[in-house]
């Protein structure tokens, strides 16, 4: 009996699961909602009677109901990349000449176009064919482990059909549909709520709630274009996407094969008209190299993939009046101008302040207050003005004249040569930067302090408390309750969280100094180079800028901020708090041998025996390190198959040593 009730909830599962996949995938329902509910209703009450056979991937789990008080972060075994953005026909033959570049003037080059989909990044783990984790975008680097919502979104297989890996991830976005946006949007304003201001924050914002059942209510739907892992099986980007529909995954159909860019800028022209025709959101053409092999030889700059790019179409255009400028003080003391509007609509948002960027800006539009701007949405996101309606200038208006003072401590701005930005040079006295220094410190991705925020930091800070960030550690529960909105609660959250901060790596801690060109991946790169903050203070210009990626404006930065008195006395009293200043030797690949120390790698061409990824492993275990480029650093080239113009650089340049896969394999034994 017991053998028969559970081949029936199997049979019912793979059978509502087929069903799901017509419907929600395919567009093609084979039965009616009715009859498709009323085995669900059978299969929920099989499973009910008969707990010993739950399955976490069950068909009857689609209605959510467990509820998340917290997301965990987690971090990507492969890491998401942004794509760098390019708006018109010079801008693309560009981005193909530094192609050919890499890859040789000889490449035979194909690319892949597909639409970009505007909503929330997600990638999405399986293992041998059952959906095991799925994590939101994050910095690229680390992600909220929303899998419980995901579970939700009939549009993601739970299970996979066919022939595929045992392990790999599997990226997208969560998109809602115009129809069902409208829906919800009238259900709100039935009720008597706010409507929700553009899909795109909607999908995002849903994958946050704590209750997945509110989740199952959404009509959301999961578009997968790209997939990540070792041993995929496949050669290009084009039968990426074949393999993954064959696996029952909601592939977008729009997406096409070209060689030239010529036939690229046709598609996009093509687009950019019929996207309107579309059910949900797109906001360009994202266009990649095809072969996988051509991917690797191009690689990945520190924000973006050097073989994709996302072709912007051309943003929505309105026009309004500028009433004023002000002008704002970041972190850094660079001053940025901003033009405050008269409201208007664009792309879904009320918009009433844009950036003016800086002087020469300014000057390049010849703007003046009154006058009739047009206004963009840069990218689709920052508001920008891009240029004046002169037949719409009042007589009486005045060339703009820009700020010679700081606007918030009266100091007078100074200018580098070379750079674009004006300056507020009083780094201790000027509350926007002081303020700034610390919410940059305290951020997710830098120090990630529990209890603490923008307008927490502000109020410590009116109130004396705080001056920097050292100062955060001598804070005492006492000190916080008085103070408007805190309590006995939030103030030992406070501090239960700077406390735990001491705990974060070195490689966040230094990115949190927020040390001018030093970002998230330069702080990496510094610290698992120099391994110690003493090391990297000690650093000479020479040393420094034979660290890869490492050039001379980021040199010259890190001699200039550690020659700072101010900062040196700043960076005792947080080694005195506990803070980590050095690599935890944790964070270290487990030493196998000293045999590749010294020694610098870079990998070219198809590689046979091992992936590049588990080949970089390999340098790092045997104690050398990874380049990114042809360079004089470099020691060994190891080139495999069809190996290009890096192989080319390296013999031109004649101090770098040329490896097969197998001598590479030798040098470590």
């Amino acid at each position: 009996m017991s053998i028969e009730i559970e081949k029936k909830i199997q049979n019912l599962r793979k059978e509502l699961q087929e069903h799901n996949y017509n419907y929600y995938v395919l567009d093609n329902p084979l039965i009616s909602d009715f009859e498709f509910d009323i085995k669900l209703k059978e299969l929920q009450q099989l499973e009910e009677d008969h707990p010993e056979f739950y399955d976490e991937n069950s068909p009857t789990l689609r209605v959510g109901g467990a509820v998340t008080d917290k997301f965990n972060t987690v971090r990507h075994e492969f890491r998401m990349y942004s794509l760098d953005n390019t708006y018109n026909k010079e801008e693309l033959e560009d981005w193909e000449k530094r192609l050919y570049k890499v890859l040789g003037e000889e490449a035979d080059i194909e690319y892949v176009c597909e639409l970009k989909y505007d909503g929330a990044s997600i990638s999405i783990r399986y293992e041998n064919g059952v959906l095991k984790q799925a994590i939101t975008r994050g910095d690229g680097f680390q992600g909220d482990d929303v899998t419980t919502n995901i579970k939700t979104i009939k549009s993601v297989p739970l299970k996979l059909k066919g022939n595929y890996p045992d392990k790999f991830d599997i990226r997208g976005e969560i998109i809602l549909p115009f129809e069902g946006f409208q829906k919800m949007n009238e259900e709100k304003i039935a009720n008597g709520e706010e409507p929700y201001a553009n899909p795109r924050n909607t999908a995002s914002g849903s994958l946050k709630l704590q209750d997945s059942a509110e989740v199952a209510k959404r009509p959301l739907e999961c578009l997968l274009y790209f997939l990540a892992g070792d041993y995929l099986g496949v050669e290009t980007q084009f039968e990426s996407l074949e393999k993954a529909r064959s696996w029952g995954f909601k592939v977008p159909k729009i997406s096409a094969k070209f060689k030239t860019i010529s036939e690229v800028l046709k598609f996009v022209n093509e687009w950019d008209t019929k996207r309107f025709e579309l059910p949900y959101e797109t906001d360009g053409v994202v266009i990649k190299v095809n072969s996988y092999q051509q991917q690797e030889e191009l690689g990945y700059t520190s924000k973006a993939p050097r073989w994709a790019v996302a072709y912007k179409f051309k943003a929505e255009q309105v026009e309004t009046i500028l009433e004023s400028v002000t002008y704002q003080v970041g972190r850094t003391g660079a001053i940025t101008p901003v033009a405050n509007l008269q409201a208007v609509q664009i792309a879904g948002t009320t918009v009433r302040r844009a950036s003016l960027h800086n002087a020469d800006i300014i000057d390049k539009l010849g703007v003046r207050i009154g006058d009739a701007v047009y206004v963009e949405k840069g990218g689709e996101i920052i508001p920008k003005i891009v240029g004046v309606n002169l037949e719409k200038r009042p007589k009486n208006s005045i060339e703009l004249e820009y700020a010679t003072h700081c606007p918030e401590c009266g100091t007078e701005l100074m200018r580098k040569e070379g750079e674009a930005a004006h300056y507020c040079p009083n780094e201790e006295g000027c509350a926007p930067q002081i303020v700034g220094k610390v919410e940059h410190f305290i951020s997710r991705k830098a120090l990630d302090i529990d209890g603490l925020g923008g307008e927490t930091i502000e109020l410590l800070y009116k109130n004396n408390l705080i001056h920097n960030v050292a100062d955060l550690y001598e804070l005492k529960a006492e000190q916080i309750i008085p103070l408007e909105r805190m309590a006995e609660k939030s103030a030992q959250n406070i501090i239960e969280g700077v406390k735990a901060s001491k705990k974060i790596p070195f490689e966040k801690v230094l990115y949190g100094l927020g040390i001018r060109f030093v970002g998230e991946t330069v702080a990496k790169k510094l610290v698992k180079h120099f391994k110690t903050i003493d090391a990297i203070q000690k650093a000479t210009y020479d040393e420094l800028i034979e660290v890869d990626d490492i050039g001379t404006r980021i040199a010259e930065s890190l001699i200039e901020y550690f020659e700072d008195e101010k900062h040196q006395t700043l960076l005792n009293r947080l080694q005195n708090y506990g803070l980590q200043f050095k690599l935890n030797e944790e964070d270290l690949p487990t030493l196998e041998s000293t045999a590749l120390e010294g020694k610098t790698f870079l990998f070219t061409g198809k590689l046979t025996l091992f992936t590049r990824n588990e080949a970089q492993i390999m340098v790092e275990k045997h104690g050398g390190t990874n380049l990114s480029g042809v360079t004089k650093k470099l020691n060994y080239l190891v080139a495999g198959e069809k190996a290009g113009s890096k192989l080319a650089k390296a013999e031109k340049l004649g101090t770098v040593e040329v490896l097969s896969e197998q001598q590479f394999l030798d040098l470590m034994n």
